[in-house]
């Protein structure tokens, strides 16, 4: 069994925000494997972030962020539960943080759950023209499953929840949103946002 000590544990609580008891329960069951550890504390989070989920959210901010040239604009609301966290500092970088990834992505939705279903439809109609095109050859199930994996990536472009975040492409903005929920401990919803382009 690996020697957990007083350091280790609080470096791993300056990383990932998890109480101290925590930090060291998790050291502990990963036998001092640093990365087993954070791997843990990572999925209680989200676990932790799941059950926030349903609790309301009176409190929050609207962010808002003009890039160099005042040519793109964003307005972003974020939702919290207590005005203690909307004054906070990390929930001020994380707002900051989504005013840039909208400024430079430009997603189109919120989630989904917003895309019409006429929206929907053409987009897959068009893709399933061009699937056809592109696949004649192949059997009509194989042509509809790759309809479906572009449809996925159409979603994961055009909506704010599902694209991939700039400053880590390995996560979404949902993901990083749990992050965060499990790091504060409160529950944060990303309610809407507004991009303004100049050009467009």
């Amino acid at each position: 069994m690996a020697q957990v000590d007083a350091s280790m544990v609080k470096k791993l609580r300056q990383e990932t925000g998890a109480p101290m008891m925590d930090c060291k329960r998790a050291l502990v069951e990963a036998d001092g494997d640093w990365d087993k550890a954070k791997d843990a504390l990572r999925l209680k989070g989200l676990q932790t972030a799941d059950k926030k989920a349903a609790r309301d959210t009176s409190e929050g901010m609207v962010f808002s962020y003009i890039h160099a040239g005042g040519k793109i604009g964003v307005l972003l609301e974020i939702d919290c539960e207590t005005d203690f966290v909307a004054r906070n500092d990390e929930f001020q970088q994380f707002g900051h943080d989504l005013c840039l990834h909208l400024a430079f992505a430009k997603p189109r939705y919120l989630s989904r759950e917003e895309v019409s279903p006429e929206a929907v439809e053409k987009e897959r109609a068009f893709l399933l023209t061009q699937v056809q095109e592109q696949m004649a050859d192949k059997p009509e199930e194989v042509q509809q499953k790759a309809v479906d994996g572009r449809m996925n990536k159409f979603f994961e472009e055009s909506c704010f929840l599902e694209q991939k975040f700039i400053k880590d492409d390995k996560k979404t903005i949902e993901s990083v949103r749990k992050d965060m929920v499990a790091k504060i401990g409160e529950n944060l919803v990303i309610r809407r946002f507004a991009v303004f382009n100049v050009d467009e």
